[in-house]
């Protein structure tokens, strides 16, 4: 299958079709979350190294309104649910199998009442987030990834932050400077396995 045709599986990956769901067993933050992720959604029956990264080099959020930014089947925003009991966590993603999965894993977890995933134009509208946290869809392209971020960076809270996680060889470097002369000051928190780890203020 060339890329085309595997991004368009991953966009168009209808949860009404019957698919293939694989475990996932994912250290985080010294706990051990059991997931389920599926078939044409991003990582699947694995945690990828970029969000392996971004945990090692991290610890959880403060309490309050969290944005899990392209959730996958939730992994990201799940960890904020489970290890921090005050966080209210909305995780978008365009990919509905992935927002069916993720919200499974939210009642299997027991955190379904602070834990909401949907596509982006279900998200509360005028909704303000104290930290956005994201391993940020680099495959739609340059162009649509900025207008992603512009999109969702604006609704950080005053005092708020992004931790992004990127691949150094995708672009990592240059989106920090890009962040930068759009207004949204970035420094590096970490480097590791060739990925940075980014946190972006207002």
């Amino acid at each position: 299958m060339n890329q085309t045709n595997r991004e368009e599986h991953y966009f168009s990956a209808d949860p009404s079709v019957p698919f293939k769901r694989v475990p996932v067993e994912a250290e985080v933050w010294g706990m051990r979350l059991s997931l389920t992720s599926g078939s044409g959604v991003f990582a699947q029956g694995r945690l990828d190294v970029g969000t392996g990264v971004l945990f090692r080099e991290t610890s959880p959020p403060r309490p309050g309104p969290i944005l899990d930014l392209g959730c996958g089947y939730g992994v990201i925003g799940l960890a904020i649910a489970h290890a921090v009991p005050d966080a209210v966590v909305t995780a978008v993603d365009v990919n509905e199998r992935a927002i069916l999965l993720a919200q499974q894993n939210a009642a299997a977890l027991g955190v379904a009442d602070r834990y909401h995933a949907c596509t982006p134009d279900r998200a509360p509208a005028g909704a303000s987030y104290d930290e956005i946290w994201s391993n940020p869809p680099i495959r739609i392209g340059k162009r649509a990834l900025h207008d992603l971020l512009l999109t969702w960076l604006p609704r950080l809270a005053p005092d708020g932050r992004a931790v992004l996680v990127v691949g150094k060889n995708l672009g990592a470097d240059s989106l920090q400077r890009w962040l930068g002369d759009q207004g949204f000051p970035t420094t590096r928190l970490a480097s590791a396995k060739g990925f940075r780890v980014l946190e972006t203020r207002r």
